[in-house]
């Protein structure tokens, strides 16, 4: 595809997938709604129609051989979500308050489905092991979210457990209810929807085939057009939801918007592509960004249970790692060592500064404890 082409279809593909996969998210939720989804499961619609343009293209890069491309759109997407979603939207709403169930409700989820990832991507398990395992964590926390109690109290687990994950769905359930809440669809909605979704497919394909074309013409590598390019445009749509939540205090709806689309990026992007046409040999690069994808799921959900949400401070230094993420992708992969280091470096940095907070909430405690009368 000549430069002369690629240009305007990348931009103008860009455009067209991003602002029709808004119409295709509010038309979904009015369908949800119709036919009686809870507000959670709702939650993870639309985060699957907001996913659209990257998850399009990532398939489209696997199933046209272009692996690290492909790897690289979903992967680094998911990066960019940690920063864009819970970095930038605590920076900007100065905290975003979060239950602790819900932390670990979600965070159990995001990193099981992320651990999978990386195991396929080094070929530790097979891709369509990966692929099964995947879709088989996504169907039980569908259930999780979407059954009642009734259905809940027929699982075969300790009376604790279910009280347990009752209290973190319904926890959820309320916050979502008040960010979601969509009126209920008909079938103009639908017949919207259908037609969304065909031309987002299309705009998308035709974002990543233009970006592929102009990253072949100008020696770019595909991780690089992949991870960075590609990865932080189609995250845009997620990313401007987020902020918007978290400045309104909707802390469990900017999480499950971060965390879902990772989860369905991985599993419905990567993994189903992957287990019908394979992933290629291992590769460095993708191993580098899937290890970032993660060790950064893993950091900010540490943090977000210990503060019990995400504070500015946190959401700064989320923001400074993607940074760090960035440089280590576009260093070259014959100075692996470079990348390995930056990683090594970033994990050292957030290890000093979440013991370095703990301390402080310690002593803080400490301190209380001492006022106290009596």
């Amino acid at each position: 595809m000549p430069v002369a082409i690629a240009v305007p279809a990348f931009i103008l593909g860009t455009v067209v997938s991003l602002a029709t996969s808004w119409v295709l998210v509010t038309r979904l939720e009015r369908i949800g709604a119709r036919v009686g989804l809870s507000e959670a499961l709702l939650g993870v619609v639309a985060a699957l129609a907001a996913d659209a343009p990257e998850i399009t293209s990532a398939v489209t890069a696997i199933a046209g051989g272009q692996q690290r491309l492909g790897a690289g759109v979903v992967i680094g997407s998911n990066v960019f979500n940690l920063a864009a979603l819970l970095g930038l939207g605590a920076a900007v709403a100065s905290v975003i308050r979060l239950h602790r169930k819900v932390v670990l409700l979600g965070g159990a989820v995001a990193v099981s489905v992320g651990v999978v990832t990386l195991a396929a991507v080094v070929r530790a398990i097979p891709e369509l092991a990966g692929c099964a395992i995947a879709v088989a964590i996504l169907v039980g926390y569908g259930f999780l979210i979407g059954a009642g109690p009734r259905a809940l109290g027929r699982l075969p687990v300790p009376v604790a457990w279910l009280d347990w994950l009752e209290l973190a769905v319904a926890e959820e359930e309320v916050e979502l209810e008040e960010s979601i809440h969509p009126s209920r669809g008909g079938r103009r909605d639908v017949l919207i929807g259908a037609l969304a979704l065909v031309i987002v497919v299309l705009a998308s394909v035709t974002m990543e085939r233009s970006a592929s074309a102009l990253g072949t013409r100008f020696a770019v590598p595909e991780i690089v057009v992949g991870g960075l390019v590609l990865a932080a445009v189609t995250s845009l749509p997620n990313a401007v939801a987020a902020v918007y939540l978290a400045r309104r205090g909707r802390g469990a709806a900017t999480l499950s918007t971060a965390l879902n689309s990772n989860t369905l990026n991985a599993a419905i992007g990567l993994l189903v592509p992957a287990a019908i046409v394979g992933l290629g040999p291992p590769t460095a690069e993708a191993t580098l960004v899937t290890a970032w994808y993660v060790g950064l799921t893993v950091v900010a959900l540490a943090f977000a249970y210990r503060d019990r949400g995400v504070t500015r401070q946190v959401g700064v230094l989320i923001i400074g790692a993607y940074a760090i993420f960035a440089a280590s992708v576009i260093v070259p992969p014959s100075r692996l060592g470079i990348q390995i280091g930056l990683a090594v470096a970033t994990a050292a940095g957030f290890a000093v500064i979440g013991l370095a907070g703990a301390s402080v909430t310690r002593l803080r405690a400490a301190r209380a404890a001492t006022r106290r009368p009596g």
